[in-house]
């Protein structure tokens, strides 16, 4: 990334360190909660919910080492009865972020389409499409990101919503005549998990564009570390829970002798 540059009030770097913190937690206690609840679903949905705590617990990782990072970067002190707060000169790795997404992104697209069941031909071919496309866009924000020169990162951000606008289109659009498909007390929960993708996979570009739009320096890193850590646990822990909820629910059917294939 690019070096960090400006001087960071305490308030800023604690604002950020606390975002990693929450995210270290919310990431971690998830991947436990999913994969104690394996043994509650039928094998049907064990495969996305064995993906969808690997989903979490990548995160998890890279939120350590996002954390630890930040931490070592800067140098803080008690000053006059205050905190003072400066850089280090060790720099800080934000492309651990990146890292995360190119591996979780593809997956927690797989893990929807795995838990909704559909014929084999239709899953492999979404997860693959979908994949390879989320995948893609994650390449093509990075160069982006850890560019200063403004007119570059808006180029490389257009280039990165071409598949973005293809994978959220397929969510909202082309997944949902296969959610009609999904028994009634389901459907509601899969439609859920689907807007839920969006609507957090919306925020992105919009935290990505922060340094494009006039702010600068700390604040700019300050409110692009809490967006990015506040829109990961919607898309991966919250998301997770729809899929255990959407697995734990189509379990009991089946139980029920009431889910028919």
């Amino acid at each position: 990334m690019a070096p960090l540059t400006g001087d960071f009030s305490y308030g800023e770097w604690n604002a950020v360190y606390n975002a990693l913190s929450f995210g270290i937690a919310a990431m971690g206690s998830a991947t436990v909660f999913f994969w104690l609840q394996l043994g509650n679903v039928t094998k049907n949905y064990r495969t996305a919910l064995t993906i969808t705590g690997i989903v979490t617990w990548i995160a998890t990782y890279h939120y350590f080492r996002i954390f630890n990072s930040w931490v070592e970067a800067f140098e803080v002190n008690e000053v006059g009865g205050a905190y003072s707060v400066k850089v280090s000169g060790t720099p800080f790795n934000d492309a651990y972020r990146y890292v995360d997404w190119l591996l979780t992104v593809p997956l927690l697209l797989i893990e929807l389409i795995l838990v909704m069941k559909l014929p084999a031909g239709e899953t492999a071919a979404l997860s693959t499409k979908l994949g390879v496309a989320s995948a893609v866009m994650v390449a093509l924000g990075y160069p982006g990101e850890i560019q200063e020169n403004l007119a570059v990162r808006w180029f490389w951000w257009a280039l990165a919503m071409i598949p973005f606008a293809y994978v959220v289109f397929s969510l909202l659009v082309g997944l949902g005549a296969a959610t009609a498909k999904q028994p009634e007390s389901v459907a509601g929960l899969v439609s859920a998990a689907r807007y839920l993708t969006a609507v957090s996979w919306l925020t992105y570009p919009f935290v990505y564009i922060i340094k494009n739009v006039g702010l600068a320096g700390p604040t700019a890193t300050m409110y692009e570390q809490i967006g990015y850590s506040v829109a990961d646990v919607m898309a991966k822990a919250v998301f997770g829970v729809l899929i255990w909820a959407i697995a734990n629910e189509k379990s009991r059917l089946e139980s029920e002798g009431k889910l028919l294939w």
